[in-house]
């Protein structure tokens, strides 16, 4: 089902009042309330669970509103703009006096993209103003990329959930740091290192620590309620069969170096050999085990090349401990 005019209308109703709406991206579903109202974004925070200290992303209509939400934009963010947007790509900027304060998590810098989704784009376009919409979902949990996915995890606190079906990259945007003497990739996402790298003309750096807070920087991010367990693609078979004779239910993401192996386990998913395609199902995958009953899920990373780089993010993050807030 693809989200009506009429429904995207209603949508830009709701957003004016100050309610939530859970709406398509290319990444992941994002939960949406009007940038401008500090009410509405707070009750995001609450809705989630997410502190308050964690920044959120603004989403916009198109790269000729940036300088509505951002002040001194340096000429390597709007070349990034100009390739990139509308797409899987977030610019840190120095905050413009439109984003209220609880929108940065009190910071005096900004995240700022323009959505690849025809729905998003729509609804930003008749709501007429920037959104804020972190990940659809509890904070620290496996990120949305279907409407189900929303209405079984967040529900009735979500005002109206605009449904535009799977999303196609899977994986959140690409978060870059341009407030500093040169870019770096403070989270990576759907457009890859090297294609920044391509347009930029020059290496690009993806530091392990940032000075600036973003999202996705928390130990434990995106993970399911399965334990994740990562192991070389070698070990994967051998790890999930020894879990399993320890009595864990185990769900292995079997690599595709591995790919039509035997392999006792409570649940398989062959991995695609594609990044493209893993990136596009890897939350899907992790939502299908928690779905099956696993309890401990056995994992490889890929090549940190290309969006495997986000997919070896994403996992590390799913094994890490877990938040407490």
């Amino acid at each position: 089902m693809t989200a009506s005019t009429r429904d995207i209308e209603k949508a830009a109703e709701v957003l004016r009042a100050g309610g939530l709406v859970a709406l398509p991206t290319e990444t992941v579903y994002g939960l949406g309330a009007n940038a401008e109202d500090p009410a509405a974004v707070s009750r995001t925070f609450q809705v989630k669970g997410r502190p308050p200290s964690h920044p959120l992303i603004v989403h916009i209509a198109g790269a000729e509103h940036l300088h509505d939400w951002a002040e001194d934009v340096p000429a390597t963010a709007r070349l990034l703009a100009e390739h990139f947007w509308p797409g899987p790509l977030t610019l840190v900027l120095r905050r413009g006096r439109r984003v209220p304060l609880e929108a940065t998590g009190g910071l005096e810098t900004v995240a700022v993209r323009v959505p690849g989704h025809p729905v998003a784009l729509a609804l930003l376009s008749a709501f007429g103003g920037g959104v804020t919409a972190p990940s659809a979902n509890r904070f620290g949990s496996v990120s949305p990329t279907t409407a189900e996915h929303v209405r079984a995890e967040l529900g009735d606190a979500v005002d109206l959930v605009l449904d535009g079906g799977p999303c196609d990259v899977g994986v959140e945007s690409t978060i870059v740091d341009t407030t500093g003497d040169a870019p770096s990739i403070l989270r990576p996402g759907g457009v890859t290192r090297e294609d920044l790298e391509a347009v930029l003309g020059r290496p690009i750096a993806v530091p392990s620590a940032s000075r600036v807070r973003v999202p996705g920087q928390h130990p434990s991010h995106y993970a399911p309620r399965a334990r994740v367990v990562l192991v070389e693609p070698g070990e994967a078979v051998a790890e999930t069969e020894r879990a399993q004779g320890l009595g864990h239910r185990v769900g292995v993401l079997l690599p595709p170096s591995l790919a039509g192996a035997p392999v006792a386990a409570h649940a398989v998913i062959p991995v695609p050999a594609s990044t493209a395609a893993y990136a596009r199902g890897l939350y899907g995958y992790l939502r299908e085990l928690d779905r099956r009953g696993c309890d401990l899920i056995i994992a490889s990373l890929p090549q940190e090349e290309g969006l495997g780089l986000a997919i070896a993010n994403r996992l590390r993050r799913a094994a890490g401990p877990r938040p407490t807030a």
